[in-house]
Order: C-alpha cells, then structure tokens, then sequence
C-alpha cells in the first residue's frame, strides 16, 4: 500500500435542508442507490430502515454482488457509520460515515467520509484507492439534489 495515498477521505459541504430529512435519505437504504455518487448500489430491500448501532442492512450493488452492513456509530438525525461485508463474512475493514451537522434556517453542514485504513482484502485495494474526495462530493451532490428538492 503507498504510504502517500491517504486511507481516511473526507469530503463536506452545506446543503439547504433540514438533518431530519437528509438523515431520513441516508438511514433508509432503500433511498441510498439514488444518491450514491460511486454508481455502485444497485438496490435494497424495504424495511430495513436504520435505527441504531448493531443494526444490519442489505443492498445489492450494480454488479449483482450482496453487501451486509453493519452500523458501528448512530444518532438519530446526526450520525451513521457501517462496514460492509460480504453475507456472513467479517468486514473487510472499510468504513462509511456521514455525519450532519444543523446549521439553523433549513440548512446542513454534511460530512461524508471513507475510512479504509483498517482495509485487509487485497481485492479491494483499488478500488479503496480511487474512492477520493471527488468521488465523495458526487454522493453529497446528488443527496443535496435529492433533499433540496423535498
């Protein structure tokens, strides 16, 4: 792994919408493929709207492949983080984040991270290395679109 490659992106920016309604996009998996800047989410299931740390989400990405993810962090209307895997594997060690943050008159400071510094699979590398800061603004541009438009 290059020592120059940063393994924890970031990428934030105002958007014009209250937290409870770009958490609401965020919490559902059902909303995420429509906001998903890395084109990489193909759908998931109903129902599976995210409450707490512990819970467990499916989606099926583009390719087909299934991804269990398991939340780590958790407050309503502010933060929510999980590490994907395989179905019945262990994470693989990259983590997602966002993070909301109220600035008053409907808007929202939004951070969107990936941590892939605990990252083990081989595999996974290069795509783990082309998820930039850009990539990241993508989603937030997209969910901003979708929550602006509310």
């Amino acid at each position: 792994m290059s020592e120059h490659l940063p393994t924890v992106v970031t990428s934030s920016r105002e958007i014009s919408a209250d937290a409870e309604t770009i958490f609401e996009l965020i919490a559902d998996p059902t909303q995420q493929p429509r906001w998903d800047g890395n084109d990489n989410l193909a759908e998931a299931a109903a129902g599976q709207r995210v409450r707490g740390a512990g819970a467990v989400f499916a989606t099926t990405l583009t390719m087909g492949a299934v991804r269990q993810n398991r939340v780590t962090e958790f407050e309503e209307g502010r933060l929510i983080a999980w590490l994907p895997s395989e179905p019945g594997q262990p994470p693989a060690g990259h983590l997602w984040r966002w993070e909301l943050e109220p600035l008053g008159n409907g808007r929202t400071l939004v951070s969107h991270t990936y941590d892939w510094s605990a990252l083990t699979d081989e595999n996974r590398l290069v795509r783990a290395r082309a998820t930039t800061a850009d990539r990241l603004r993508a989603s937030l541009d997209r969910l901003a679109a979708i929550a602006e438009s509310l």
